[in-house]
């Protein structure tokens, strides 16, 4: 199972499937992601092994700024054209695929608006990013956000967004086929003895190998510092002499390293289920632990309330509510049970384990998850779980999955050095992952080695932002975030020196547009007039 960062999914009404808190639901305003958001980190990558199939790159400095180089792609006109979807158009971003080597070739992005209505004063662009890395902000604008948003946002703003290089519409990262996928989505992410290490370990190298395959030039070019400066071109060819843009889960990584990058170019940015990026991939990734474990903890005292939860009846401490649940897996690691899936999978511990995860990202996901779990567990029918599980990995009915755990490790794996470079590694860290969450510790402790046989170096190195010249940085952070934990709003806030935290006091990843009035209005009145929240805002 990759792990991800990935935005939330919304409680605003809108049509979307990909964005629906019941799955199909999808841990996403889009993950996780996720996922995510999704929401956690895929850990980062070790270099690869000599059994991958693409040359490792060597660590290089931040690209070099070469601005007559650049004026090229800074006086591109966007030709904009119909999507095929009521009220928005489309068009193609060209940038460098290397900065260091503009003339070295191009990469083209899909980039998709919503135009202002045209009541009030307008106020430019706004770019928006569900997270990920991988999740696709052009489907999030077309099915969400450019019809979920305040209407006086929609009415003031042009709506924007474009697809990340190497991600959805934009020379998408591609690594196995359906088949291939399936068989790595149920791979046994709980090893008992060395034999079922190996298959992991396997398991990994040939997701690495398929990337390395076929996208090998791709992989080395998909860095959030890179993504951050085709950010800066799409503001430049918008018109837009500051940048206003929201990001969620991976999106306020991807808004913060703008920001460090162009303060001067800050407008109104808001970082909503904020990371921290300070942080190391192995401490970045026991943080998430515990996050999820916290999620789950609220998540199991609100089962024993209810009348149908399979997990415990009322009163029943949490810690024997994991229990259970771990018991369960445990059940299914030794005998998987039938789904009714035309192709035939079964449910093991690994889908199953995906789902309940899946699930975390948003309370208005347990109903579902609680009777996925009945069916399971009471009825040896795991269509429920595999259900959510599917969802996690946005896989079709079809059996074809998205790129997204495609772009998700690959950026991943470019933005950090790595948590672990073997299963020793791993094992060694058992104990604090198992401390951070009984639950779900070891599966995360072992999702964290999954770059540890990339074809590519990491290119970038835990460091703080501190921005300063920027204009007001909205950031806010939820106090039972799974995937980006409300610590890392606090340090992000504190790092930035235009920072401003804005906390819920809540369940879920993220917290904007999730059903907080307080939340909603603090945002909009940021983005709309300029007026940060007060200092120390909590809402609920």
């Amino acid at each position: 199972m990759h792990t991800r960062r990935i935005h939330g999914p919304s409680r605003r009404p809108h049509p979307s499937r990909l964005l629906s808190s019941l799955r199909p639901f999808h841990p996403t305003r889009t993950h996780s992601t996720l996922l995510a958001a999704a929401a956690l980190l895929v850990s980062a990558c070790s270099p690869g092994s000599s059994t991958t199939t693409t040359a490792e790159v060597a660590l290089p400095a931040l690209p070099r700024f070469t601005p007559s180089a650049l004026a090229p792609y800074y006086a591109q006109k966007l030709t904009w054209r119909s999507c095929g979807v009521a009220g928005f158009e489309c068009s193609t971003l060209k940038t460098p695929r290397d900065y260091d080597e503009p003339a070295s070739g191009d990469v083209k992005l899909a980039v998709t608006r919503k135009k202002a209505t045209g009541q009030g004063k307008p106020l430019g662009s706004l770019l928006v990013n569900p997270g990920g890395p991988g999740g696709s902000a052009v489907g999030y604008l077309q099915q969400y956000a450019g019809v979920g948003y305040p209407a006086e946002i929609r009415a003031r703003y042009d709506m924007v967004a474009f697809d990340p290089r190497g991600v959805a519409r934009s020379e998408p990262v591609e690594c196995l086929d359906g088949p291939h996928m399936d068989a790595y989505a149920r791979t046994d992410m709980t090893p008992d003895d060395q034999k079922e290490t190996n298959l992991l370990v396997e398991a990994y190298r040939l997701f690495a190998e398929g990337c390395g395959r076929h996208s090998a030039d791709l992989l080395r070019h998909v860095s959030t510092v890179e993504v951050a400066r085709d950010m800066d071109i799409l503001r430049a060819v918008l018109g837009d002499q500051k940048l206003n843009y929201v990001g969620a889960s991976y999106g306020t990584f991807l808004g913060a390293t703008y920001a460090g990058l162009f303060p001067e170019r800050v407008g109104r940015l808001v970082l909503d289920g904020a990371m921290d990026p300070s942080l190391s991939a192995l401490r970045t990734n026991e943080d998430q632990t515990a996050g999820f474990e916290t999620a789950f903890q609220s998540f199991a005292k609100d089962c024993v309330r209810q009348p149908n939860c399979p997990l415990g009846g009322p009163g029943t401490p949490p810690a024997k509510v994991g229990d259970n649940l771990k018991a369960f897996f445990k059940k299914l690691d030794a005998s998987p049970v039938p789904t009714g899936d035309a192709g035939g999978r079964k449910l093991g511990e690994a889908l199953a384990t995906t789902g309940v995860i899946a699930a975390m990202y948003d309370q208005a996901a347990w109903p579902q998850l609680r009777a996925a779990l009945t069916s399971a567990m009471k009825k040896k029918d795991g269509a429920g779980l595999l259900l959510l599980s599917d969802s996690y990995y946005e896989r079709g009915v079809d059996g074809r999955y998205s790129n997204l755990m495609f772009a998700n490790a690959a950026v991943n794996c470019l933005d950090l050095p790595p948590a672990f470079s073997n299963p020793q590694d791993v094992e060694r860290a058992l104990p604090a992952f198992e401390k951070a969450s009984p639950v779900f510790g070891e599966v995360l402790a072992w999702s964290s080695l999954s770059c540890a046989y990339w074809p590519v170096r990491a290119t970038g190195q835990p460091h703080r932002i501190q921005a300063k010249g920027a204009a007001p940085i909205v950031v806010v952070g939820t106090t039972r975030d799974p995937a980006t934990p409300y610590p890392w709003a606090q340090s992000l806030a504190a790092q930035l020196t235009s920072g401003r935290l804005l906390t819920y006091d809540g369940d879920g990843h993220t917290a904007y547009g999730r059903g907080s009035k307080c939340i909603d209005a603090a945002v909009d009145a940021y983005l709309l007039r300029g007026t940060q929240p007060e200092e120390g805002k909590r809402c609920s």
